[in-house]
């Protein structure tokens, strides 16, 4: 790959870092086949030719390859970042100095910071928005309002997002179509489930080389990012907890073979607590008062609002920052010490690298083939939340299945008729 000549705008920590970044955006493209095939078609079709796509998500090397993608396709596009604390700054400079697209992100820049990023991007007047988080569309709705004309719809990949759009459609402010992604089997099942429960364990450890063996890890929500969080932990010889606010979802995860009990209880007896619920204050002071000496807190929902930072902020007697990698240690008046990782931010991302680039290879094909798809239909399409088509979830899992060897069987011309008919009996 030779460096572009032309440089676009971009605010990148360091431009030196483009040639490593290079490097670890081609090894993670060794692990997204699905995303390469579509790359390949979309070089020769050009969906995106005269379309600017504003982009808040995290800068990862498997996002840079989403980005190439769209390139490739003709999109004109601005990348910001949806958490700072994710931010790779290698990546970031690869992005602008290797592959020629406009990037404003920095590691660990402030708030305002972090906003005047999502605006940098805004700029361009997009016609298409993907988002992480709905920070992005939610700066579009309040500020950046002379913008909303241009919009023709956009993608949103988490779940946190797709509940922020969905309480904006119900409240009648959004105002242009938003395909959740998130929705997809293929990503919530996947990205999801076995993504979140790899690199959130794989955070920990990284933070405090922690033995989860034997120990107790309590995990907040039993969603798919909690069944991926609690069944790895098992796998590696943890007892694990769950707290649920939802009777199913808790009756499910005591039937894989899980205690359940509330928040103030589990608090008594967990080593490590992880949060992905997508709630805020999910561990706060009552919580705190109550936990062991050396108890570790991670975050694996969107935001840093899950566990009450501030709160530890403001009552601890002293706060000893960076113990070790992301780790800060919270000493409470009674001599106790809490261990916080990220700084309560996504500690996957914060902490460790996110998920595997061959789960982030479905998630991101569903992305690419769904910015596709709005190409053609968005004017089809009332403001709102709007489901993936199930062609496209389906053809990504094909071509991830056949990419890992798989195969399936195929419906006789005799089933396809039972399925599809009533007038066979039993």
């Amino acid at each position: 790959m030779t460096t572009v000549t032309t440089i676009p705008k971009h605010d990148i920590a360091d431009a030196s870092l483009a040639e490593a970044g290079r490097k670890k955006i081609e090894w993670a493209e060794r692990n997204m086949p699905v995303l390469a095939q579509i790359r390949e078609r979309f070089e020769k079709s050009q969906p995106f030719v005269g379309v600017r796509i504003a982009a808040c998500m995290h800068v990862t090397t498997e996002t840079a390859n989403l980005m190439r993608v769209l390139k490739a396709g003709g999109a004109d596009i601005a990348l910001c970042a949806s958490n700072p604390l994710s931010t790779q700054d290698d990546t970031a400079a690869a992005l602008v100095h290797e592959y020629g697209i406009s990037v404003f992100a920095r590691n660990s820049v402030d708030r305002d910071g972090y906003y005047a990023h999502i605006n940098a991007a805004l700029d361009i007047n997009p016609h298409q928005v993907f988002d992480d988080g709905c920070d992005l569309v939610n700066t579009l709705h309040t500020t950046r309002k002379e913008l909303l004309p241009n919009i023709a719809g956009g993608c949103e990949e988490t779940t946190t997002g797709v509940i922020r759009l969905n309480q904006m459609a119900k409240d009648g402010a959004l105002t242009f179509p938003m395909i959740a992604v998130n929705d997809t089997d293929t990503k919530h099942m996947f990205d999801n489930r076995y993504g979140t429960g790899q690199s959130t364990l794989d955070a920990v450890f990284r933070a405090t080389n922690f033995l989860l063996a034997g120990r107790i890890v309590v995990v907040a929500g039993f969603g798919y990012c909690g069944k991926g969080v609690a069944e790895r932990a098992k796998g590696m010889g943890a007892d694990v907890v769950v707290t649920e606010i939802d009777p199913t979802k808790a009756l499910d995860a005591m039937m894989q073979g899980f205690r359940v009990m509330p928040m103030v209880d589990a608090a008594k007896v967990g080593d490590v607590f992880i949060t992905v619920t997508g709630n805020r204050d999910v561990l706060r002071d009552e919580h705190f008062a109550v936990m062991k000496d050396g108890a570790i807190m991670a975050n694996s929902g969107h935001f840093d609002i899950e566990i009450d930072v501030a709160w530890l902020e403001q009552n601890s007697v002293k706060k000893n920052e960076k113990m070790r990698h992301q780790t800060d240690e919270y000493v409470m008046k009674d001599g106790r010490r809490l261990l916080l990782l990220a700084e309560g931010r996504l500690v996957n991302l914060g902490a460790a690298e996110g998920h595997p680039a061959s789960v982030m290879d479905m998630s991101f094909s569903d992305q690419a083939l769904t910015a596709e798809y709005l190409v053609k239909e968005a004017k089809n399409l009332p403001a709102g939340v709007h489901e993936v088509p199930t062609y496209i979830d389906k053809e990504v899992a094909s071509l991830k299945l056949k990419s890992m060897g798989g195969r399936i069987d195929t419906l006789t011309p005799a089933q396809d008729m039972y399925l599809n008919s009533w007038e066979h009996g039993s």
